[in-house]
């Protein structure tokens, strides 16, 4: 992947290639940044920069395998799960789903996690790097290059390790491999260990200017420039919401109808359709019910500044806004506070395991209370 197929980040790709240029590239690097950013894009051109691709002089054979991310010398990491009957004793790695990580990759860098989950067809499972995973890298990055340059190990959510993996990985940190960079991608830095986040590079992607989700929707998208610029404010620097909003088929919808139903329900003190409403909710997969709750807080936080008569503050779609119109007066300083902190609390307690029937019909009730604040 080359550096000009990256919507925006101009900024970043300049020091990226510095780096190159002063020999300077960090034995460990981590990007972060907000979803949507373009973290992984910019990782796989970094990668592809380092073995040899470059906008013009590039061997056919270098383009040919890093098109289809099948370079000798580039090596993944990625959460994947243990499919349904695999027997205990078998050891999973990244390898085991390295046909659809490409063929995702091929079709676009710019995916979600959620959009992984579907492609390895985990239905509820939870996906992790799993602890084979150690000795699988450590073998990789002990041979020598195949082209005599860069190794480069590519880690997409470090934060999913697990504990014998990472320990691993640190002592590769420490001892890095002659010519091995480490690329890491990660959406929540912080929960690595602080020796790992000490021994690497961190480098902090910025959100994708308004502009340049503009012109890649009417280039890539072929949206006229009134439609593309709407889409473009909506996205607010994340390319994929701006995808999800292109894509009639998409959750929102679905999450929009069901937070619509609660806060109906709630309003109403309607207990036997709350109850309803939680047993329905409780059959989606973990994942899904962590992403509704997500699209409940950033409603929560639209419709309080609806209420400030700013239009320009808020980035709401025309569905949404026409429910917001007489709803916004219900979220206001005495409750959205406690309304986002009872979403932080639900989305950490489901990704912990809690019962879900449980979780949903608690929170249902608790926002009865919350909205009658004033």
């Amino acid at each position: 992947m080359k550096f000009s197929e990256v919507i925006g980040q101009r900024e970043a790709i300049a020091r990226m290639k510095q780096m190159v240029t002063n020999g300077k590239v960090p034995h460990a690097m981590m990007l972060c940044g907000p979803a949507g950013c373009g973290k992984l894009a910019l990782g796989l051109a970094m990668a592809s920069y380092l073995l040899g691709e470059r906008e013009e002089g590039t061997s056919a054979q270098t383009s040919a395998m890093l098109a289809k991310f099948q370079h000798p010398d580039l090596h993944f990491v990625y959460p994947v799960i243990r499919p349904a009957g695999t027997p205990s004793e078998r050891k999973i790695t990244s390898d085991d789903f390295a046909r659809q990580w490409s063929e995702l990759l091929r079709e676009t860098p710019y995916f979600t996690f959620e959009e992984w989950l579907e492609r390895m067809e985990a239905a509820n499972q939870q996906a992790q790097i799993f602890a084979a995973e150690g000795d699988n890298v450590t073998h990789k990055l002990s041979l020598k290059s195949s082209q005599g340059g860069y190794k480069v190990c590519l880690i997409w959510l470090p934060e999913r390790m697990h504990a014998v993996f990472a320990n691993k990985i640190l002592k590769l940190l420490e001892e890095p491999p002659q010519q091995t960079v480490f690329i890491m991608v990660s959406e929540e830095p912080h929960m690595l260990l602080d020796t790992i986040r000490s021994r690497v590079q961190r480098i902090d992607i910025r959100r994708i200017a308004d502009e340049d989700i503009e012109n890649a929707l009417m280039q890539q998208r072929g949206l006229d420039k009134e439609m593309a610029h709407r889409v473009a404010r909506i996205a607010s620097g994340n390319w994929l919401k701006a995808m999800e909003h292109l894509d009639a088929s998409n959750e929102n919808f679905q999450f929009l109808d069901m937070f619509k139903m609660l806060m109906r329900l709630a309003y109403g003190r309607d207990t036997k359709g709350i109850k309803k409403w939680s047993e329905a909710v409780a059959a989606f997969g973990r994942e899904k019910q962590r992403r509704m709750l997500r699209y409940f807080s950033m409603q929560v936080r639209e419709n309080f500044m609806t209420n400030f008569q700013q239009p320009e503050m808020v980035y709401q779609t025309t569905e949404e806004e026409a429910f917001s119109k007489n709803f916004a007066r219900f979220i206001n300083e005495a409750n959205v506070v406690e309304i986002q902190e009872l979403i932080d609390h639900t989305i950490r307690a489901i990704g912990q395991n809690a019962n879900p029937k449980m979780q949903f019909f608690n929170f249902s009730l608790n926002m009865i209370v919350l909205l009658l604040k004033k």
